[in-house]
């Protein structure tokens, strides 16, 4: 049985983040999702919209997803050798500096894989940020 890890923020959840998720699903039968805590999404984001374990939560209950948890803010690997992951799905905007290096020195013998990405008009969490504050203008 493959063991697939994917990650992100999912902060508002879109139809990206699920075309992301069923397509990391393909690769193994059991798929683990790793939401960036809080203090990881200020430092390499924005402020946090929903708490970490919200976002957990509402990972956890998409049907791709069979168990949801919560990364490490200073080593973003410890979670990976928790997991033992056989595949890591990556986003197709998921920029990891070395990744395969990192996971070969701490002896994690994980295959990367790269997801596609969804073409659709709200994929990405600013796009929608930045729809519902044209809307506000339209609805003043």
């Amino acid at each position: 049985m493959a063991r697939v890890m994917a990650s992100g923020v999912f902060d508002l959840i879109h139809i990206g983040h699920l075309y992301y998720l069923e397509e990391a699903k393909k690769y193994g039968e059991e798929l683990i999702v790793v939401i960036a805590c809080d203090e990881t999404v200020r430092k390499k984001k924005h402020e946090p919209i929903m708490p970490a374990e919200e976002r957990r939560k509402l990972v956890e209950a998409l049907k791709p997803v069979d168990k949801a948890v919560i990364g490490y803010e200073h080593d973003f690997l410890r979670i990976v050798e928790e997991i033992k992951p056989d595949i890591i799905a990556l986003g197709y905007d998921q920029h990891f500096e070395e990744l395969e290096k990192k996971l070969k020195e701490r002896g994690i013998k994980a295959k990367i894989v790269r997801c596609g990405k969804y073409d659709g008009d709200l994929s990405k969490t600013r796009k929608i940020i930045e729809k519902i504050r044209n809307m506000k203008e339209v609805y003043k």
